[in-house]
């Protein structure tokens, strides 16, 4: 492995990049709270482990190569965060309750979102992190060496790094909740989240086969 520092510099970069993963931490963590923040980024860790298993046994040069996997796994992850945004979009019609019913429907919202589930299968069908593991770990390899060790260990760097990065990102979050989660500022913050998420499920859907 060559220039590790550098590796790590551009992960921490690569991370705090706002993707499909953070609006989903972000949406649970308003709706739901902290520990639905923090549910959400488990799941986009857990999903990492799968990424970082497959890019380190070949798994994911297999889905590279095939445009027929490749294109399952790209329209079935364009569909469900196609589903996330509309569904948060349609939440925004709830928000004409009164306080007390809202702070029911949170408490219920709590015990029945799997926010796990939402950070798992978002990160997991995403075709784009296998093509950035196979595309970006490679540069921080030695030409013709074994690729099986340094491939786990920059996976499990990369996992370390964005568990740090939204262990803060949702105590900050939380920490303003207050604010966030006034009627108008939870109704703007709920239609932005679900706008993007629509809007990564179509640029993921229209994203071209890599051969």
């Amino acid at each position: 492995m060559v220039n590790f520092y550098a590796f790590v510099m551009l992960c921490i970069f690569l991370i705090i990049l706002p993707g499909p993963d953070t609006a989903i931490v972000t949406k649970n963590t308003i709706s739901v709270g902290k520990s639905g923040g923090f549910k959400a980024a488990l799941g986009t860790c857990c999903a990492l482990c799968i990424h970082t298993s497959a890019a380190t046994l070949g798994l994911s040069a297999i889905i590279m190569e095939s445009a027929l996997l490749f294109s399952v796994l790209k329209y079935v992850g364009a569909v469900y965060l196609l589903y996330l945004g509309i569904k948060a979009l349609w939440s925004l019609k709830k928000n004409g309750e009164t306080a007390a019913s809202v702070e029911v429907n949170t408490k219920k919202q709590l015990k029945n979102t799997s926010c796990f589930k939402q950070g798992f299968f978002t990160n997991l069908l995403n075709p784009k992190v296998a093509v950035f593991f196979l595309t970006f770990l490679p540069q921080f390899v030695e030409s013709g060496s074994n690729t099986f060790f340094p491939f786990l260990i920059m996976g499990i760097t990369y996992i370390l790094l964005t568990a740090v990065w939204f262990l803060l990102y949702v105590s900050f979050i939380n920490r303003i909740s207050a604010f966030m989660k006034r009627p108008k500022t939870k109704k703007i913050i709920e239609g932005i989240t679900g706008t993007i998420l629509i809007g990564f499920g179509i640029k993921l859907a229209l994203e071209k086969v890599h051969n």
